[in-house]
């Protein structure tokens, strides 16, 4: 398929680990963790096997260039010099990314002006004409990265965030990071080995992950576009080869994923984003509220979900919502596996429960745990003897 090269697949806190095993499952050589970065090396067909593939990837990208840059004029010249021309035509259009940890440049939107201006520039001077700026479906994204005095270029081949998989066109007031929710559920050791269950679901984001987590769905199938697409050396059969390879792995599921929400209008949501994934064979969803609710067999349960965090919603006497999930899963769920996220630390002392784990994310900006509730049959002191 063509020499190996360098790419940095970029995630979210938390997720490192697992994005080296998916990588790894999928033939990545040289992988080497950083702190919400995989580096690693493939083929131009990894390259889209990978933006195709990977759960917990938000980019792929491919970097073309590094150098030392001290000055906005040695950041302009060094990205002038390069051949812009070998990546895309002076009549497509450019978007600029960049992110600085640096006392030299400390505003990223400045690193993209002058980037923007520099590949401009070179257009102009050698071609006459210049590419436009599009932020949303440019011909060319390209990533910026200042780690103090080093400047590492790059082509961005995802385009949009890979969280945007193409399923969710119907988004509640507090939707879940797609990346995020596959990343809980494997963080949570669920592979569609048993039910599962969201009783907060939302917009179904946790129930549509781990319907294609289970039957081994390529995440990203639903997207529209990849970065990669626009660019010249694009190679229509072989992302075609890739796909039928991967759509070739889709697997059976036994079990079922159920999903309740309060809110008909959340339901109703849910249901629209399960269908455009074209999955709602594997997933019911149906207005419940989750404290008035049992467990309905007696089969092992996972259960994931996002609670409110009285955050961006608010909810009356958050204490006692916190202290009805406690209540909930200890009367109502013997035999499950309980997930949840929150950021509310003085809410989660009142589930009244002991987490055996707590791993911390961030959803969004918010500082997160992601604990777990074992709830045995009987009691705990009966499962260990």
């Amino acid at each position: 398929m063509g020499k190996n090269f360098k790419m940095v697949a970029k995630t979210l806190y938390g997720l490192e680990d697992l994005l080296v095993q998916e990588l790894r499952q999928l033939g990545a050589s040289n992988i080497e963790a950083g702190t919400r970065n995989v580096a690693f090396e493939g083929d131009t067909g990894f390259m889209y096997k990978a933006n195709l593939c990977c759960r917990t990837a938000i980019k792929i990208l491919k970097p073309i260039t590094a150098f030392n840059v001290f000055t906005e004029e040695d950041l302009y010249k060094k990205v002038y010099a390069i051949p812009w021309e070998n990546y895309m035509e002076a009549n497509g259009s450019i978007a600029i990314d960049s992110t600085v940890f640096s006392k030299q440049f400390t505003h990223s939107q400045y690193v993209s002006f002058k980037t923007k201006d520099a590949i401009v520039d070179r257009f102009r001077d050698k071609e006459g004409e210049r590419p436009d700026v599009d932020l949303d479906h440019p011909t060319l994204r390209v990533n910026v990265h200042i780690d103090r005095n080093i400047c590492t270029v790059s082509l961005d081949s995802s385009g949009q965030s890979l969280h945007k998989r193409g399923y969710k066109t119907e988004n509640t007031v507090a939707p879940i990071n797609e990346v995020l929710a596959a990343g809980m559920i494997m963080l949570s050791g669920w592979s569609g080995q048993c039910d599962l269950m969201d009783p907060m679901c939302g917009s179904g984001t946790f129930l549509a992950e781990a319907a294609m987590i289970a039957c081994n769905i390529p995440p990203n199938l639903n997207r529209d576009e990849f970065g990669f697409e626009t660019w010249p050396d694009f190679d229509v059969d072989l992302y075609e080869l890739i796909e039928d390879s991967a759509l070739k792995k889709i697997r059976d599921f036994h079990f079922n994923i159920y999903g309740f929400d309060t809110d008909t209008f959340a339901v109703k949501k849910a249901k629209q984003n399960i269908k455009n994934a074209n999955l709602q064979e594997f997933i019911e969803v149906k207005v419940q509220d989750f404290f008035n609710s049992k467990k309905q067999t007696g089969r092992q349960l996972y259960m994931i979900f996002n609670p409110p965090y009285d955050e961006r919603i608010s909810v009356n006497d958050i204490e006692k919502f916190y202290g009805n999930i406690g209540t909930t899963l200890k009367h109502g769920y013997p035999g499950t596996q309980a997930w949840m996220i929150t950021s509310n630390m003085e809410a989660l002392k009142h589930v009244g429960l002991r987490p055996s784990r707590k791993i911390k994310l961030y959803n969004g900006k918010l500082e997160s745990k992601f604990v777990h509730y074992e709830m045995y049959e009987g009691s705990k002191k009966a499962k260990k003897q």
